[in-house]
């Protein structure tokens, strides 16, 4: 079975998503790094060069690449489930997840890594918790519809992976 694992920024989808991999004994696949990888360029240059649409084109293209039927977690961008059909075309092709974490939580989850990321490079922590306050209710009518949440705010990450495994069971 396909598993997408979705959420905002920094809730955990590439790393818990190589964890979930490992104890499925399945492979693990990373939108974001497979983009990065085909271009040859970050997702920031993406988005420097041609703009958020062209960033989501070529996630939806990436997404509608991926074979069905496969056993693999897939690692999504955040706003990949927003944009067109893309959950629907995710949950045709296997179950969706969202790790579901509050702005606060996301915040300090974001702390070290923001200058990788091109929407909140250079936010300080205030600017990074109004930001996620805007647009994670735009975006949580899209996660929620998962297949399946997991409330992550007080869970390890053993946990997590173990409420997945549990909730595919």
């Amino acid at each position: 079975m396909t598993l997408f694992l979705i959420g905002f920024m920094g809730c955990g989808k590439s790393s818990l998503g190589r964890k979930l991999a490992a104890r499925l004994g399945c492979d693990f696949f990373d939108t974001d790094k497979a983009i990065e990888s085909d271009t040859g360029v970050t997702i920031g240059e993406i988005f420097a060069y041609e703009g958020e649409e062209g960033f989501r084109l070529r996630e939806r293209d990436m997404l509608c690449s991926l074979p069905d039927g496969g056993r693999v977690v897939v690692a999504t961008g955040g706003g990949l489930p927003c944009y067109a059909d893309n959950l629907q075309v995710m949950q045709s092709k296997g179950k969706s997840v969202y790790l579901r974490l509050s702005p606060e939580k996301l915040v300090s989850r974001l702390g070290r890594g923001r200058a990788r990321r091109p929407k909140i490079a250079g936010m300080n922590d205030e600017e990074l918790l109004k930001y996620i306050c805007d647009l994670l209710p735009q975006r949580e009518e899209y996660y929620m519809a998962a297949d399946i949440v997991i409330e992550c705010d007080n869970l390890s990450d053993v946990e997590i992976v173990e409420a997945i495994v549990s909730a595919v069971s």
